[in-house]
């Protein structure tokens, strides 16, 4: 059951990798503009850029992640397709 629910939770796909970067993107771009609010002037805008920059380096680690691990599988059932 355990095992089901973990499933719930992980990434297999670069869709569904897209649709959380997107969820992400969403909440820090808002999160960016509060600061502008709160912050006038530069600093303000240099946090909504560190927040922009965060979801950028955040998406490409993810879709790296699920490239190299969609190339594991692909390695682990070529050499399992070799042994049999």
């Amino acid at each position: 059951m355990l095992a089901k629910v973990k499933r719930l939770f992980t990434i297999k796909t670069r869709f569904e990798a897209y649709l959380i970067i997107y969820a992400l993107a969403l909440g820090a771009m808002t999160r960016g503009a509060h600061y502008t609010v709160q912050y006038p002037g530069w600093g303000g805008w240099i946090l909504f850029a560190a927040t922009a920059g965060a979801v950028f380096l955040g998406g490409a680690k993810i879709l790296d992640a699920i490239r190299y691990e969609q190339a594991a599988n692909k390695v682990v059932e070529a050499e399992a397709i070799v042994e049999s």
